[in-house]
């Protein structure tokens, strides 16, 4: 069975940085596509990044400009830079694995990937 690990996270301040990154226990197949989500609690899962194995990474409003998706092919693994937190960031993490549209984008919902990890937790205090 395929798991992915998140790893990074925890307590930042306002305007601080923290970066968070995914690794799959065994070959994820198929799938050309990565994401992150974030739930805040009492909230369904946000969309806050995907990618592309070969293509340009989508980022939602709310954290473009902020947040920085990429690949580390060195360690295999998909790695989300945060940077300007905000308290509203404050959230669980999770990375996700999935398949591309026919277009070839990748999806930013919650409910397009079926390959996620456990989560890992963002705190922003004032």
């Amino acid at each position: 069975q395929v798991q992915l690990v998140e790893s990074g996270g925890g307590s930042v301040q306002t305007g601080g940085s923290t970066r968070l990154s995914c690794e799959a226990s065994t070959d994820i197949g198929k799938t050309d596509c990565r994401a992150w989500f974030s739930q805040a609690t009492g909230k369904e899962p946000e969309g806050v990044s995907s990618i592309r194995i070969d293509d340009t990474p989508r980022y939602p409003n709310s954290v473009k400009d902020r947040f920085t998706i990429s690949k580390d092919k060195d360690k295999g693994t998909v790695d989300l830079q945060m940077n300007s937190l905000k308290p509203e960031d404050s959230a669980i993490y999770y990375c996700a694995a999935g398949k591309s549209a026919r277009s070839g984008s990748c999806y930013i919902s919650w409910s397009s990937y079926n390959i996620r990890g456990q989560g890992t937790q963002v705190t922003v205090s004032s």
